[in-house]
């Protein structure tokens, strides 16, 4: 077994097992809280911004879309491993002597911007091929706080209409105030912070300085912890004071961050065809196919041509060898920037490989058929 395939394999058993393992937590935090028709009510609330942020998320990853198991496996490391360590932790930190305004300012920030970035730490250190800048570690963060904040959603609604969040006497008053305020006003809140390791673990990708490589992961975790901080302290402060604060600072802020993902976003296509062009010149593929791979519309076009002359299989054919074709631009883009992965040469030989089996049985719009 090569290492890569070595390293594959040690980061499914990791996160399997620690997925696992908060999963168990947090059976035994749910079944301590009873009142399952609560539970089970919230559960649907909380589910109500899933769908629209993962939906934003596959946006930003449309032009080399990450692996799907990949994807899911933030999710349930966010919704599970980093929910269940964090209470953990919290909990450790009130049994040593903190009160709970220190949990809630200092312990928990600190705890879920660690527990959550770790899967991005897992990935930087077994599967970092599957990582080629900014815009891949924004993703994976941003569905690692997506599965955390829908757990976390959960507990906070269930306590609200059950009056055990100390907050009032509950019921549908208090359940429909936090689903407002932690569903439709803040549902960024987690993936908003935890984007900011998923930058730092970008820029240690993409940069060819060692100090940027390891102080960059290191940094944007500070900075996920210190606005998590700010948040929660305005959450307690009164609401003139969480307006304020979520008016002048985490607004701004995540407009900001969102701003500069499309920004990144819209950069995907000239990168993407500068490095094509490059492999193309070396006889990689041919130039002509370049079109049909880096615009997200002629993909589309181009599938559906295929479908329309080759029914299903010639579709998943021309969807394999953009993949393929797709792959081996980062895995280039890195190469000609001098960040390449050290099996940057297998890896290559394998998407061509790819390609050089895959072409002779399709052809783009416009084009002959080639002969086999």
């Amino acid at each position: 077994m090569n290492r890569g395939r070595r390293d594959s394999v040690a980061f499914t058993v990791v996160v399997a097992a620690l997925v696992l393992l908060g999963a168990v937590v947090m059976a035994v935090v749910v079944a301590l809280s009873g009142a399952p028709g609560s539970l089970a009510l919230a559960a649907l609330l909380a589910a109500v911004p899933v769908g629209p942020l993962v939906g934003c998320f596959m946006w930003l990853d449309r032009y080399e879309p990450e692996p799907r198991n990949l994807l899911v496996a933030g999710l349930l490391w966010g919704a599970f491993a980093a929910t269940g360590a964090a209470i953990v932790f919290q909990g450790l930190g009130l049994a040593g002597g903190a009160t709970e305004r220190d949990v809630l300012n200092v312990v928990a920030p600190v705890t879920e911007e660690v527990t959550k970035g770790a899967f991005l730490f897992l990935l930087l250190w077994w599967r970092r091929h599957e990582l080629d800048g900014v815009l891949d570690g924004i993703v994976y963060a941003g569905m690692v706080g997506v599965g955390f904040a829908y757990t976390e959603n959960i507990l906070y609604l269930a306590a609200a209409y059950d009056g055990t969040d100390g907050l009032g006497p509950g019921g549908t008053t208090a359940l429909t105030s936090t689903f407002i305020v932690r569903c439709l006003i803040s549902p960024f809140a987690h993936p908003f912070f935890t984007a900011f390791i998923g930058i730092g673990v970008g820029l240690a990708i993409a940069s060819r300085r060692t100090w940027v490589r390891l102080l960059a992961p290191v940094v944007g975790l500070a900075l996920a912890a210190v606005l998590h901080s700010v948040w929660n302290s305005s959450t307690v402060s009164g609401t003139g004071h969480f307006l304020v604060v979520y008016g002048t600072l985490m607004f701004p802020v995540f407009l900001a961050v969102v701003a500069f993902a499309v920004y990144r976003r819209r950069s995907e296509r000239p990168l993407l065809a500068q490095a094509l062009q490059d492999a193309a010149d070396r006889g990689l593929l041919p130039a002509t196919d370049i079109p049909w791979l880096v615009d997200l519309r002629a993909r589309r076009h181009a599938r559906r041509w295929a479908h329309h002359r080759g029914g299903p299989l010639a579709e998943r054919a021309m969807r394999e060898y953009q993949a393929a074709a797709i792959e081996l631009g980062y895995l280039h883009h890195r190469y000609l920037r001098g960040t390449a992965p050290s099996d940057f040469s297998l890896r290559g030989q394998e998407h061509v490989e790819e390609l050089g089996r895959i072409r002779p049985y399709i052809s783009f719009p416009g084009q002959v058929v080639p002969t086999r």
